[in-house]
């Protein structure tokens, strides 16, 4: 069930023997795709570290922590896109740009962080809505944005389109690389995000 503010989120529960740990945001999508591949929902994963694992408040203790009693087991929302027609999928994020520097940029957010740069403030992994930040900013105006990436206080700006929906499409005027998870996938032109409410259960 999508969380709704004031609720809360998840139980205190171990990762059970048939879980599968992560130590990285791509990793776990890795599983994901695999799982999606053969018709079956993706196993429980356990999560030491990425984006996703920051969100859920990046707590500490690694393995032990996952198979012990202090671990917290969720349900968390999975971001589907079609790359030309190819199907993926992201537990984090997905960009799509050419550079960081110049050219569009757009990130689709399941979660606030993407590294070191909190580029969607209001993003939860189980609010049923992925944040999208679209925009096209001169180098001057990018490097005022990257200071405040940090904080997220990048936002609102004139420059960049900032929203969120549960699916988005995406015409490009050429192919350009798209990033799952901090990892690129490849380039497309056309591009469909959507998302699939409480599709992963994870535990931190």
């Amino acid at each position: 069930m999508t969380i709704r503010r004031g609720e809360e989120w998840g139980e205190t529960a171990p990762l059970g023997t048939d879980g599968v740990i992560v130590e990285h945001d791509h990793a776990a999508r890795k599983v994901v795709e695999a799982s999606r591949g053969l018709g079956e929902r993706p196993p429980h994963l356990g999560f030491v570290g990425g984006d996703l694992w920051r969100a859920l408040g990046a707590p500490t203790g690694g393995n032990e922590r996952l198979r012990g009693p202090l671990a917290h087991t969720a349900p968390c929302d999975l971001g589907i896109v079609r790359l030309d027609g190819v199907e993926r999928a992201f537990v984090a994020h997905c960009i799509i740009r050419h550079s960081w520097w110049w050219g569009r940029v757009i990130a689709v957010m399941n979660v606030e962080w993407c590294g070191a740069w909190r580029i969607a403030p209001k993003a939860h992994p189980n609010d049923g809505l992925l944040d999208i930040v679209d925009g096209s900013l001169s180098t001057g105006q990018r490097w005022l944005a990257r200071r405040r990436l940090a904080t997220g206080d990048h936002l609102p700006h004139p420059g960049i389109r900032s929203f969120r929906t549960n699916n988005y499409d995406i015409e490009l005027s050429r192919p350009t690389s798209v990033w799952l998870d901090g990892e690129r996938v490849g380039a497309a032109q056309y591009i469909e995000v959507a998302l699939e409410a409480d599709a992963l259960t994870v535990v931190v």
